[in-house]
C-alpha cells in the first residue's frame, strides 16, 4: 500500500504543469555549459516521466504521433543535467549535454540557426555533419 502511495506523490509534480488541450508541453533544450539554445520540442506527461526517469531527453513526435528519444538515430543523446519549469507553469526548460554537439537533424549544433537579415532567412551556422551521413538516405 506504501509504494501505490509513494507512486503518487512521486507524480503529482506532473499535475502542476499546465498541459495544451491536446496534453503536450513545449519544452526547450539549453546547452547546460554555454547557454545555447538547441532545440524546441513537445513532450507528453509519459516523455516527461521517462527524461526524468531516464536522465535522457525523450521527446513526443506530433508528425508521428509516438515518443522519441532524442539521438535514438542520430547518436546525438541530450544527457539530462536540470529540468525547470517556466513562471505560468506551461514551458519546460532542459539544460543538457549535447553529445556529438548536433541538436538539429539538418547536421547543425542547433534548429535556431537561421537569422533574418534584410527581409530574408539565412543561414547563420554551419551544417557540422551531412544528414545522409547521421541518418541515411531514403
Amino acid at each position: 500500500m506504501q509504494d501505490s502511495t509513494a507512486k503518487v506523490e512521486q507524480l503529482d509534480w506532473l499535475t502542476e504543469i499546465r498541459w495544451t488541450d491536446d496534453g503536450l508541453v513545449p519544452a526547450i533544450a539549453q546547452d547546460a555549459n554555454n547557454g545555447d539554445i538547441l532545440m524546441m520540442a513537445w513532450m507528453n506527461q509519459e516523455s516527461l516521466r521517462l527524461t526524468v526517469e531516464e536522465g535522457q531527453a525523450v521527446y513526443w513526435s506530433r508528425s508521428r504521433g509516438k515518443l522519441w528519444r532524442k539521438g535514438e538515430s542520430s547518436g546525438h543523446q541530450q544527457v539530462l543535467k536540470d529540468i525547470r519549469l517556466d513562471c505560468d507553469a506551461d514551458v519546460i526548460l532542459l539544460k543538457v549535454e549535447q553529445k556529438g554537439g548536433i541538436a538539429c537533424h539538418t547536421g547543425r549544433r542547433s534548429c535556431f540557426y537561421r537569422s533574418l537579415k534584410d527581409g530574408q532567412w539565412v543561414s547563420a551556422e554551419p551544417v557540422l555533419k551531412d544528414p545522409n551521413a547521421i541518418y541515411g538516405s531514403d
